[in-house]
This record gives structure tokens, sequence and C-alpha cells, in this order.
């Protein structure tokens, strides 16, 4: 039997100590002695969070098919652990073994939102990791980042042995396979590193060097060891039905975010908005087959004992087999007890007839996402969805009984101006009145009920609007109380609601997005000062970030307020993500002229994800 890490007396006297036993349904139990490598897989956020995460679950279960790999998992303590673990000395520990993690080989972390950057060096310091990959020794494990924020690294380059570049499907057995060597002829960490930064897809921070010109901008970014790659293009699998899928997802004790089986059918996407980071980076669209899907929907269901299945992409109902799949699982899953969830949707037809079939309408509500409340600006960010087409969906969805409906939009987007802000609530209004028009008062369920929620707009790298400007805490809030004030005056202000993300951390997520490596002596110094759960509203204390951009003589405005020149060199342009800065500068321009972009199933952009060969990009258009 396991001893757990945490003594009873802890257990119970800290929130969900659930989150810190393991020992969860499909949990991987091996012999830490008779494996070559252990690694420990880590999301830098609470278990909740961690264990809702597709990613960490995909790696977990590709690792462990290895004999000679033992992967385990590690999560962010909650504060009240956190402050035990450190007033009593306990290290950091895996939750299969139980084991402190600085006892590892690996120590891979992904990068999932830029909030979680203070809770990386928490992660680190609680395993008694040296924070700065300069002062690891041979004893400490090889620390690796990857995820979405590892597209622009630079942040917490002063922390990482290692980020990997895309998707871990593709080099990651080659990359244990040559730590294995590498350890077998007695190679140590430097060896390794060096032997690592052939592989592709891996970057190495420690053999590249900056240059800064005098105000603040990079002048260069070089190689500065042989083995070091011009530029690190990213890792990407062609063909989806290659790989393996999860065969035994892990299944919690306690309730997590993401409580269902995950049925991922494809990656990337076509709609080409020019916010969108992932719908940029994760290019070219590449689905899984039909059959593939329907295997592992019966797989996953078996081996989880889960009551729900949720198909996860970026946009559903691109995917060309949606209505077969569908089908299938309405056929032989909807009668036994398991429901059915399709998020990323576009409300048409189709998509409310298949929503009418897995819910139950009456108590479900139905999201939109808008993104802009004018068509102006819904052309600037190349959304592709016009205002009839929202009404219209909200209509067929009145009429099929809902009478509740999110919106989603975004404040501070490129070219906004007063009249883009006062749309969301007049088409919000429509939304509502549309209701009243449409359904019959002796059919109605109660007042309609539209929910506005708008973001503040973070450019990101890899996006069209990577050179755009950012508007400051002042300027967000300030445009959320035109948006206030106008919701006040529509006529049905009684069925509408409005709310607005927190302003300041949208501002130190521009900061973070867009910054180099001046930035870890930021980030490491917030965290000192107390900065942790950045993300989670009632943890973030701004006031923490501020004194450490202060302390570090670093002006966050340059990160965010300050305009680019379209031959600036950023802090990602080693990494080529498959869209060209040429495109990207095109489609910049295409956003200022107000001129939509198609869709890649309408006619190809010359983004340059067409170089993987495969996925959309060869498709038979006839």
């Amino acid at each position: 039997m396991r001893k757990l890490a945490l003594p009873d007396e802890i257990l119970l006297s800290i929130q969900q100590p659930a989150r810190y036993i393991g020992g969860e349904v499909n949990m991987c139990v091996k012999d830490p002695e008779s494996v070559a490598i252990r690694f420990a897989m880590c999301f830098p956020d609470v278990y909740e969070i961690g264990m809702s995460h597709l990613g960490i679950q995909i790696l977990y279960d590709m690792f462990n098919k290895r004999e000679d790999v033992y992967c385990e998992r590690v999560y962010s303590p909650w504060n009240d652990l956190d402050q035990v673990m450190r007033e009593q000395g306990i290290p950091l520990f895996a939750l299969e073994s139980q084991d402190p993690i600085k006892d590892f080989d690996f120590l891979g972390i992904t990068l999932q939102y830029e909030m979680s950057y203070t809770n990386v060096l928490q992660i680190l310091d609680l395993s008694r990791i040296p924070l700065h990959s300069c002062e690891r020794g041979e004893e400490d494990p090889i620390v690796i980042g990857g995820g979405p924020c590892a597209y622009n690294p630079e942040p917490l380059a002063d922390f990482f042995d290692l980020f990997y570049i895309g998707e871990g499907e593709t080099v990651y057995d080659g990359l244990l396979d040559l730590y294995k060597e590498n350890k077998q002829k007695g190679g140590g960490r430097r060896k390794f590193l060096e032997l690592a930064a052939s592989v592709p897809g891996i970057y190495v921070p420690a053999f590249y060097d900056v240059a800064y010109e005098a105000d603040g901008t990079i002048a260069s970014f070089k190689p500065n060891h042989p083995a070091a790659k011009e530029t690190i293009t990213k890792e990407l699998m062609v063909s989806m039905d290659d790989y393996g899928y999860i065969e035994k997802p892990l299944v919690p004790f306690i309730k997590v975010t993401q409580d269902r089986v995950v049925l991922e059918i494809q990656r990337g996407c076509i709609r080409g908005c020019r916010f969108c980071q992932a719908g940029n980076v994760y290019r070219p669209l590449r689905e899984r087959s039909l059959e593939y899907l329907k295997h592992y929907a019966y797989s996953l269901l078996k081996t989880t004992g889960h009551e729900e299945i949720s198909l996860s992409s970026l946009s559903s109902s691109d995917y060309t087999d949606l209505e077969g799949l569908v089908n299938f699982l309405i056929d032989n899953f909807q009668g036994k007890g398991v429901n059915i969830s399709l998020p990323s949707l576009r409300i048409d037809a189709f998509s409310l007839d298949v929503m009418s079939k897995i819910q139950d309408v009456k108590k479900s509500s139905l999201t939109f996402a808008p993104e802009a409340g004018s068509q102006r600006l819904r052309d600037v960010i190349n959304k592709g969805l016009t205002e009839e087409v929202i009404l219209e969906g909200a209509r067929e969805a009145f009429k099929g009984g809902w009478n509740r409906v999110k919106l989603y939009f975004m404040l501070g987007l490129p070219t906004e101006q007063k009249e883009d802000m006062e749309g969301i609530a007049l088409l919000s209004e429509k939304i509502a009145e549309s209701y009243y028009d449409t359904v019959p008062k002796e059919r109605r369920h109660g007042k309609v009920q539209i929910v506005a929620s708008s973001s503040f707009f973070v450019p990101k790298p890899f996006t069209p609007f990577q050179w755009a400007t950012m508007c400051t805490k002042e300027e967000f809030l300030e445009r959320a109380y035109i948006v206030k004030d106008k919701f006040r005056q529509m006529k049905n202000a009684k069925s509408l609601k409005y709310n607005w993300h927190e302003a300041d951390l949208s501002v130190l997520e521009g900061v973070l997005a867009r910054g180099d490596r001046k930035l870890s002596a930021v980030i490491e110094a917030a965290y000192r000062n107390g900065a942790l759960f950045d993300s989670w509203g009632e943890n973030f204390r701004n006031e923490l970030w501020m004194k450490a951009f202060e302390d570090c003589q670093i002006d966050p405005d340059f990160y965010t307020v300050r305009e680019r020149s379209l031959d600036e060199i950023f802090p990602w342009d080693f990494i080529d993500a498959g869209v060209s800065k040429e495109f990207l500068k095109r489609e910049w321009k295409q956003a200022i002229s107000e001129t939509v972009t198609p869709n890649c199933r309408q006619r190809c952009s010359g983004c340059g994800a067409k170089m993987f060969g495969g996925g959309v990009c060869y498709e038979d258009k006839n």
C-alpha cells in the first residue's frame, strides 16, 4: 500500500484533501525502480482545473504505454496546503507514487494561460528545484514547458531548460529515447540539452542570446551554440488517425471542471478570426475519421463510467462528419443514461436541430459569440457572422423552446468606436425583441433572458493583431461603462444583463502575452511579493505586480499600449508556427481596411500551413 506524503492531521485540516492523494480510477501504477525515466507531468493550477485538461490526459496515457517510462502527475497546492508545506518543510510530491518531484528525471509543465506563470514558480519552489535553469545541477529534473503559451516562451525563458513547441504526440518519444541513451552513456545535463536542441520542435533558451535597441525593442535574437537551430518549427500531427487517443482516462474522486468524457474530433480551425491565437497556431484544420471516433467513444465511456460525452474542437460545426457522429452517439448512448454535449457550435438550423435532440430545451441556455457589437467591427476581426445570421439563429432557437441566451463580446478591439460599443446593447435588445416577435404569448416560458458578457481584448502572438495597441485599464472600464449605460436605455432592460471581465487582469495578461526575457525578473519579483493563483479573481492582487514592475524598473505600457512597426523583431519570431509573418501582415492590413477573408474551405489565403502536407489544405474542393 502506498504511503501518503501528507499525514492524516494535515489532510483533515485542508480543503479537498482528495486533490493530493491520487488513487483515482485508471491511475497508472508502476514500480519506480523498474523504469529508466520518471516524468512528472504538471498543470500549474489547482487539481480541479488540471484534471480537466485534455492534453495532460493524452500525454499521460501515451508516456505510460512505454514500459521504460513512468509518468505521474502534480498540480499546484491550493493556498491552505501551500502554507502548510512551507511551514513544515514538506517537498512537493507526485500523486501516483507520492515521491518528491525533485527525484524525477523530468518535470513537464503545461502553459495554458499567462496568469499561471507565478504558479510555475510555486511548483519549482515547493519542489526545491532552483528557479533559474542556469543554477540547476545534475540531480535536478529537466524542466520542460509546452502548451499554447510556449508559442512565446520568452517571459519564462530563465526558468525552463527546454520548451516543446507544438503537439506532443510527435517527437516526445524520440526526446525521451535521447535522454535514456545519454544517461546510459554517463552524459550529463549539458550534453542532453545539446542533444535535445537538435530535435525538431525543441527550444533550449540558454542556447540563444538577445540584444536590444536603445528604445527597448529587440535588435537581434541569435543562437550562441552550434546545436541550436535558427528557427524552431512547431510539431504537428498531419494525419490524426495515425496516433492513438486516450485508452483509459483518469476519473477523479471529486467534482472537477470538465467531469465528462472528452472526445477530440479535430484540431485547428478554418475560420480565421483575427484575434484568435488558437485558430492560427493550430493550423491547418485536421479531422479524425468517423470510424476512429466511434471506436474511442465506446472505449472511453466503457473505461470511465462517465455519464456525459463532449465533442472537443475549436469549431465543432466545421467537422464534416458531424451529422453522422451525432446520430451515432444519439442512437447508441442517449437512451443509456449518457448525456451528449456539443460545445463550439455555430448557431444554424442543423446545430439547433441537433441540440433539440440532445438537450432538455427548457433547462438549457444557448451561447452565441458575436464578439463585436457592429457588423463593421465583426468584419474587422473577420468573424464571418452577420447580424441577420445571429438574429435568424436566435429566432429558430426561440421557436425550438429556448428562452435563455448568453452572448460573448470583446471590448477594445482594433478600430473600435463608440457606436461599436453601444452596438453590444443594441444587438442584445434586438435578440430580446425577436423572442417576443417570434414566440406567441401562450407558448412562452416566462420572459426571455439575455446575458451579455464582454472580455477585454488582449493581442496575442501569431495573430494579425500582434501589432495592435491595447487599451489601458482606465480605457477598458470607460468602454464597459458606455455599454452598461446603453443597456439601461433599452426597452427590454429588465430582460437584459451585462457584465465584464477584470480590466487590470486583462492588462497584465497583455503584458505577459507579448513579453520578452526581461519579464522573467518581473514574474519572479511578483512571486516573491506573494502573487499566486492570479487567474483566480479572489486571489489576484494587482499591486503585487505593479510593485514588481517598479522594482525591476520595467514599464508595463511598453508591452501593451506602444505602437509596433511592421518590421519590428518580436520575441517569438524565431518560431515557425506555420502561419507566415507576411500572411499575418496582410491580414492586419485587411483588418484595418475592414475587409473579410474567406475561410479555408472557401478559398486558400496562403497562410503557410500548406507546408505541413495535410489537413484542410489538401481537401478535394471540387
